[in-house]
């Protein structure tokens, strides 16, 4: 240690000597030698400047800063310091946290956190940069490489939240993390999961990749583990491969479900491919698209295809069904066009697909008999008169017999009302200047056929096309004050191409009927007027009664009409008795046969309503309110002069109200028939009081009842309702009929989709549980033949209870009393999990019976974290 001390002292005073002039005194004598150090040491003035500069201090951009203690800036150490609740923006990033340091001389924050007395830390950093957010326990950053390094942070990319011990930042496009854990729950705190990596990468905006991960449940480590993982952290759509779910089929072995390929196609559309496979040699496969523009349109697109197997090939169980079915939603947004519009509702397949699909149990589907479609476009001209025009394509479908019938297409066309009595836009009054006319056309191509003969040529055999022009002529106006009578005269005229001919065939001894294709047309009229009014009657209570009114409202009407017969369009043939028959060739076209009797016809109808106006208790001004007694009660028939017999028609009565602030609506009805029947049953022409009986006999009946309520009911400060979504395909909205399960989807919920399931824990001990209840009950009475029949008498129950925090419950079920039978009968749990799901159904009787459990992420990003088992219902015996 000495000697390097002698060396630095010596150093020190060379460099001292050598930036001073040192002389030497020279002696007179002549042998003596003079040594001038000037010319061994180069001047001052001979030395040149130094060639590295100093270094300049300088900010890139504003500092935006603030602090509640204080902010201190020291120009010596080139820093700024931020005390308590500070703030810093300083180019593309902000940063709050405790404290904040700021060395603008080597481009370095400092940003850590606060500790109160107690020792408890607070305040931690808050740094955001562009749309990347960590919140770490402390950050050391350089603003001019980008490179930090950060204790403890936690960040948010997508769905996922990130928190690691140690993170390196390279730049802002790289970040390496060290014992990260990364999860998509909310608790970032303590998490009920989450995945941890020893090393990992982090892209922001684009990707994560991690080495050796292990999955954590409540902080219990699980065999559950990857050496490696991918996650793509894109806000844009990615295309990706979706993972199979595994499991077991009681009759086709072992599967793969639900496994294929998403492509990302652009913003606007995408497309997914899925399959599944079975051991057996089954397969499914199924395309899904759905597309949206904004402001102009948007919809879904999904085609299923089932090639179902079941037994073994060359034994008698053996069978083979192929099965599909076409769903198409398209709507258009009303600001897309003012005098156009488009839309597509299209279920189109196989009868029995949601019978016997092993992929998805639609419930409605299954106790609904008809599927239907329906593609229209329709524009309006904007001219005067208007000219509307639609065009469109129908489907209808029965899946218990296998019938379908399609309009390819209809057209329809009409032209707006003309007053040619009356100026534009001047006011209409009387007889006169309130006639007006217009035209309507109607083209349709029909087609009925069989299942098994769609897209062959078959398919068109018994096709039927047609077009009819109506011309309405109709005018109204008042007479004596308190009368509104109108008047109509129409004329149609009907074109087909497809007519028949009957004949007496004496080989087989029936009537045989030819179709004969050609143009043909008739022409038909009729007149009608109508005369009505309406009543008022009110009576009065005290001021002191709690009902102050009661207001009847009556709408009486009388109707006229009169259609002449049109028996030129009628031919006859002999029958086998040598009899004269009637028959029109225009018997089964597409607009029917035009009547050969004359309609000489007055028609009564009595509607009425009752309300009632009475005081409001809430109200704190005492003011009233009304309410609806009877929305309706209403009579109605008509008697026919022109008629053989049975002139006078059966009176139908209908009624309705609603109770209960709304929430019991009571529909009723019954219809009186004044003519009696035989000992047979069969209706003879003679009135039931003549014949020894009443003066009208009921010969049908019917009641129905629907009854919603709810936990909210009977909470004033809480009214909000959850809305349902309708399930596609048949499917209720009150889950009367249970609910539909795609069992590639598992995304519904029985929860309140505004919440997730997030119920208030005080919620509970306030005893304060939710539920709703819906009720519905039909009963219909049959006596048209004496027969004094229950036809139906039945009860269905659905509904909705939270049986804790978390945890759902729903129902659907009922009885029919008639059958003495139970009605469809579904039970749904759900736990919700807060970034978990779990729920199982089941419907334990009947042929539809199955159950379903599934456990699994709720988010997209880890949707292949799940495990799920079910039993499907036995094809075999729907």
């Amino acid at each position: 240690m000495s000697t390097k001390l002698i060396h630095i002292v010596f150093f020190i005073f060379f460099l001292s000597a050598g930036n001073s002039e040192i002389y030497s005194q020279t002696k007179k004598n002549t042998d003596s030698v003079t040594v001038d150090v000037k010319s061994l040491v180069k001047s001052k003035d001979t030395v040149k400047n130094d060639s590295v500069k100093n270094k300049k201090v300088f900010l890139e951009g504003i500092v935006k800063r603030k602090a509640k203690d204080y902010e201190k800036l020291d120009q010596k150490k080139k820093k700024l310091t931020l005390y308590n609740e500070a703030e810093l923006r300083y180019q593309d990033y902000e940063i709050k946290s405790g404290i904040i340091v700021l060395d603008y001389e080597k481009n370095e924050i400092y940003a850590g956190r606060l500790k109160d007395s107690t020792g408890k830390y607070y305040q931690y950093p808050y740094f955001k940069q562009g749309q990347n957010i960590i919140e770490p326990d402390s950050i050391r950053y350089n603003t001019k490489t980008g490179k930090a390094k950060i204790w403890n942070s936690k960040t948010k990319q997508g769905e996922m939240n990130i928190l690691a011990e140690i993170s390196k930042r390279e730049n802002d496009s790289v970040i390496f993390f060290k014992k990260a854990r990364f999860t998509t729950s909310e608790n970032k705190e303590d998490p009920e999961y989450y995945f941890l990596s020893y090393k990992a990468k982090l892209v922001p905006g684009k990707k994560f990749v991690s080495g050796l991960t292990h999955m954590f449940i409540a902080n219990v480590p699980t065999p559950i583990g990857v050496p490696f993982a991918f996650f793509p952290m894109t806000d844009k759509n990615t295309s990706g491969v979706i993972m199979p779910a595994p499991g077991q089929s009681n009759n086709r072995g072992f599967f793969l479900q639900n496994g294929g390929y998403y492509f990302a196609l652009s913003d606007y559309y995408d497309l997914a491919l899925l399959g599944d496979y079975y051991t057996n040699g089954s397969y499914a496969l199924r395309a899904e698209s759905m597309y949206n523009k904004k402001y102009k349109f948007g919809g879904n697109v999904q085609f299923r295809y089932e090639n179902q197997i079941t037994g073994e090939r060359g034994f008698s169980d053996y069978s083979k069904t192929n099965l599909y079915n076409i769903q198409w939603s398209h709507t258009q947004d009303a600001k897309a066009s003012a005098n156009s519009r488009f839309s597509a509702s299209v279920n189109f397949g196989s009868s029995k697909y949601f019978r016997q699909s092993i992929n998805i149990i639609n419930v409605g589907s299954n106790l609904n008999n008809t599927m239907s479609s329906s593609v229209s476009y329709s524009k309006t001209i904007p001219i005067v008169p208007l000219i509307n025009f639609s065009v469109s394509v129908t489907h209808s479908q029965n899946t218990n017999t296998g019938d379908v019938n399609m309009t390819l297409p209809t057209f329809n066309a009409s032209v707006d009302r003309i007053f040619p009595f009356a100026k534009a836009d001047a006011i209409k009054k009387g007889f006169f200047q309130n006639i007006n006319f217009q035209y309507n056309l109607r083209g349709e191509n029909r087609v009925k056929t069989k299942e098994e003969f769609l897209f062959k040529s078959e398919m068109f055999n018994d096709a039927l096309a047609g077009i009819s022009h109506t011309i309405p002529l109709t005018t109204n106006f008042k007479i004596f004050k308190y009368f509104s009578v109108s008047t109509n005269a129409n004329y149609s005229e009907s074109w087909v191409f497809n007519t028949i001919n009957k004949y007496y065939n004496s080989t087989t001894n029936k009537v045989e009927t030819v179709r004969i294709n050609g143009f043909d047309s008739y022409r038909t009229y009729n007149f009608g007027a109508s005369l009505g009014t309406t009543i008022y009657g009110t009576y009065t209570f005290k001021e002191t009664n709690k009902i102050q009114a009661i207001r009847h409202i009556m709408r009486p009407n009388i109707s006229y009409g009169y259609t002449p017969s049109f028996n030129q369009y009628y031919d006859t043939y002999l029958d086998q008795n040598g009899n004269q028959v009637d028959f029109s060739r225009f018997e089964g076209s597409i607009l029917g046969a035009p009547g050969n009797a004359i309609a000489n016809a007055i028609g009564f109808s009595l509607n009425n309503s009752l309300e009632a106006k009475v005081l409001d208790k809430e109200n704190k001004k005492g003011e009233s309110k009304k309410i609806m007694l009877l929305n309706q009660f209403n009579f109605s028939t008509n008697y026919n002069f022109a008629g053989d017999k049975f002139k006078l028609a059966p009176i139908r009565f209908v009624g309705g109200t609603q109770l209960f602030e709304n929430k019991l609506n009571v529909n009723f009805g019954a219809t009186f028939d004044p003519y009696a029947i035989d000992e047979n049953g069969v209706k003879i022409n003679e009135y039931s009081i003549s014949n020894g009986g009443a003066l009208l006999r009921m010969t049908s009946s019917n009641l129905t009842l629907s009854y919603n309520i709810s936990s909210n009911d009977f909470d004033k400060t809480k009214k909000d309702k959850t809305e349902k979504q309708n399930v596609q395909n048949g499917g209720r909205s009150d889950d009367l009929f249970g609910r539909g399960t795609d069992l590639s989807n598992n995304n519904e919920t029985l929860f309140d989709k505004k919440n997730q399931g997030r119920a208030n824990q005080s919620e509970l001990y306030k005893f304060k549980i939710p539920w709703d209840l819906r009720l519905a009950y039909s009963l219909t009475y049959s006596n048209d033949k004496k027969e004094r029949q229950i036809t139906t008498n039945s009860l269905m129950v659905s509904g909705n209870l939270d049986l804790a925090v978390r945890w759902k419950l729903g129902f659907s079920s009922g009885y029919d009393f008639a059958r003495n039978g139970l009605s469809f009968t579904q039970l749904r749990f759900e736990r919700d999990l807060e970034s978990w799901k779990m729920n199982f159904s089941i419907v334990p009787v009947g042929v539809y019976s199955y159950w379903n459990f599934f456990i699994g992420v709720k988010s997209s990003m880890l949707s292949d974290i799940k495990w799920e088992k079910r039993k499907i219902p036995d094809a075999r015996l729907r």
